[in-house]
């Protein structure tokens, strides 16, 4: 996944990260506006129908307010900090964007601004204001981030701006809505409201970012589509040594429940500015993939960054060298969300390809469950889904190990067979020798997997008697 700005998304850019490997493209709507944004829209889908679109809200984050000038603080500095978005910033006084600051966070906690970069600790409560004593040197500008940990701020799920993002994305069809600072199923729940308002059927994924998020992982996943780990704000939120355990913890949970789950924040931040990683990035990167994450997030390194391009390339790179030498397969029971049967069948059909050295597992698929269901189990082998939606293809690009086409859906497993031999071997080159699992759904009007079959391409081909 990639981060584009409409500041750099021409149409030959974005293709060229595509064939340099990026499956999905990231619009943060905390940079942009609108008009930015349809602009990037209309440009992906340019290049190809394949691209995921997912956009990014604001969600309930607080900043500064804008500042003339850059504002220089000295370690023991008294700072006095008001809520009033309305305000500028000063030297000795900050405001910020969330009026009832000053009664939601209590004395002796840190104030974190512009993640991290300055700690002011509150000393105490002055009317509206907290009075708090700078801990380091820094400089604050305009509209950076606010976190202060351990406390409990309310803060409306769903912002304006917010609203107006989610209106414009189901307008435009787009796939995912990355919602930001999720703290509980019920600010995935107002999400999912404002979205039912418009009929649409773009999926949620949660950005886990403060300690309220981890706590409440189990509801959260109930009610979305997926989770990104945004390993940023979440890095100021929570001690820093604990983030690698729940990024582990994290995606064990949705691998368990069959759930999409993305790794993000500065993977190969140093590329913003240099032609190649560090080695803790390379690490980096290659932790995550054998965490056996589904997708991981380049941000400011593809959105602003210097060497956007060499970035794909190297996390691409980085990713297909550890595949080839990571666990193959996790063993946990076959799924019931999706029908016994179809469950069993996507099980033996994962261990069957591995078993017999197959190529590929060919499947069909309406909303994508079933294939999801598969990639859960982190097959060696790629997944051939033959989607019958234009919109679950795009979905599945999210999934582990997933190659999805459109396909229309045919009246038999025959021809569906025929139909996808037919255009998987110019498409990706499936030879003649090639040993492939076909999985098929009810074409009697059922769901989930109902056939499976195990040859050749050529056996497969030969004993049909189909012609076009």
């Amino acid at each position: 996944m990639a981060t584009i700005s409409d500041r750099r998304c021409d149409v030959d850019f974005i293709r060229s990260l595509y064939e340099a490997g990026m499956d999905v493209v990231r619009i943060n709507s905390a940079h942009l506006d609108i008009e930015g944004a349809l602009k990037i829209i209309r440009n992906v889908r340019e290049v190809s129908d394949k691209i995921a679109i997912l956009i990014d809200t604001k969600g309930p984050e607080i900043r500064t307010t804008v500042c003339d000038n850059p504002i220089n603080v000295a370690k023991g500095d008294i700072i006095y900090i008001e809520g009033n978005p309305h305000e500028k910033s000063i030297p000795g006084k900050l405001y910020v964007t969330h009026t009832s600051f000053a009664g939601d966070v209590p004395e002796g906690l840190p104030v974190l601004i512009d993640d991290g970069d300055v700690e002011l600790k509150v000393v105490a409560r002055e009317g509206a204001a907290l009075r708090c004593i700078a801990c380091n040197d820094g400089v604050i500008g305009s509209r950076k981030s606010v976190n202060v940990p351990g406390a409990k701020i309310c803060l409306p799920s769903v912002t304006p701006k917010d609203k107006e993002f989610l209106a414009m994305a189901a307008r435009e069809d787009v796939d995912f809505i990355a919602h930001s600072f999720v703290r509980s199923a019920q600010d995935v729940k107002d999400v999912q409201a404002v979205l039912d308002g418009f009929k649409s059927e773009i999926k949620i994924i949660a950005k886990i970012e403060n300690q309220e998020g981890v706590d409440n992982i189990d509801e959260i996943l109930d009610e979305v589509y997926g989770i990104m780990v945004a390993r940023g704000d979440l890095a100021i939120e929570i001690p820093y040594e604990k983030i690698p355990g729940i990024q582990k913890m994290i995606i064990g949970k949705c691998i368990k429940q069959r759930k999409p789950v993305i790794v993000a924040t500065q993977m190969l931040h140093s590329m913003i500015s240099n032609p190649r990683p560090t080695r803790a990035e390379v690490s980096d990167v290659a932790s995550a993939v054998y965490s056996q994450t589904d997708a991981m997030m380049l941000s400011g390194e593809t959105a602003s960054g210097r060497y956007p391009l060499e970035a794909v390339k190297t996390m691409t790179k980085v990713a297909l060298e550890v595949e080839a030498n990571k666990e193959k397969y996790i063993e946990m029971p076959a799924s019931t969300q999706t029908g016994e049967i179809s469950g069993y069948l996507a099980k033996v059909a994962v261990k069957t390809s591995m078993r017999v050295g197959a190529r590929a597992i060919i499947a069909d698929t309406s909303g994508g469950r079933t294939i999801k269901d598969m990639a859960a189990f982190r097959g060696e082998n790629i997944i051939m889904a033959q989607c019958y939606k234009k919109r679950t293809m795009r979905e599945l690009a999210l999934s582990y190990g997933v190659y999805a086409d459109f396909q229309a859906k045919e009246n038999s497993v025959d021809r569906f067979i025929h139909t996808a031999l037919k255009n998987l071997t110019h498409t990706h080159e499936l030879l003649d020798n090639d040993i492939v699992i076909i999985l098929a759904g009810n074409f009697s009007g059922g769901s989930g997997f109902s056939f499976i079959e195990v040859g050749t391409v050529n056996y497969l081909r030969d004993r049909l008697t189909i012609s076009d």
